[in-house]
């Protein structure tokens, strides 16, 4: 899988429309808002990467937080949160922005925070350790990183992996994929991609670049969110990550 496949469906209008539509009727989760205010204080410098068309960093916004920078690759995604930080008359600066060549100077950052399971839609695994070794650059000592992602072990798809499983033994997985818990699946908005880690191996990965790991936790464990956030995101789990 190529980063560009994936970047043409975040650039899409269809992905871009629904990406505005949250960040206008959803806004912050009920468990976002409180991992943000529990461990960022409102004076931290703050980046958020995939930001979309801006749900977090404009709930970030919305709570006080005065020193954020909200990025993505995808710059349709980008254009429209200018767009709609204008129509809103909220000062977030957006910018166009790789997770795996951030453009910043070392340790300048509080905090990071990579959003909606954005870190696992980066394809091929060399590719997220390199975003995490980027992301744990610009932080400063002792900054958090949190991200969100599913976990093969969720039983409701255990089936599903079991299957899979067989597939990949045998050499007859997706010609597309590239590690086992990838995922390339057909929506109503086109094809999209997601990498399902295994809750050990992902400890092992971020422990190697160097982050102390501080909570792995449910969202469902966190807050009872609202419906239309329970149809926006299946539950996941957060990560929080320490420089």
């Amino acid at each position: 899988m190529e980063i560009d496949t994936v970047q043409s469906y975040f650039n899409s209008d269809p992905v871009v429309a629904h990406y505005e539509a949250a960040a206008q009727k959803i806004g912050l989760w009920k468990s976002e808002e409180k991992i943000f205010q529990q461990i960022y204080n409102i004076e931290d410098s703050i980046l958020e990467l995939g930001c979309g068309v801006g749900r977090i960093s404009f709930g970030l916004h919305e709570l006080g937080y005065k020193h954020l920078l909200a990025t993505d690759y995808a710059k349709n995604m980008i254009q429209r949160a200018r767009d709609l930080s204008k129509k809103m008359g909220y000062p977030v600066p957006f910018r166009v922005c790789d997770a795996t060549h951030l453009e910043f100077e070392d340790a300048i950052f509080e905090g990071v925070i990579f959003g909606f399971n954005g870190l696992m839609q980066i394809p091929k695994e060399s590719n997220r350790i390199q975003a995490l070794k980027e992301i744990y650059r610009v932080l400063k000592k002792d900054g958090l990183f949190v991200f969100t992602s599913h976990l093969r072990s969720n039983a409701k798809h255990q089936a599903y992996w079991a299957e899979q499983e067989a597939l990949w033994a045998k050499g007859e997985q997706k010609e597309l994929l590239d590690d086992f818990g990838d995922r390339f699946e057909s929506t109503d908005m086109g094809d999209v991609y997601i990498h399902v880690p295994e809750q050990a191996s992902m400890e092992a990965l971020v422990q190697e670049v160097g982050f102390k790991i501080e909570v792995v936790v449910p969202r469902s464990i966190i807050a009872n969110e609202a419906a239309n956030v329970r149809e926006f995101s299946d539950d996941c789990t957060f990560w929080i990550l320490r420089k």
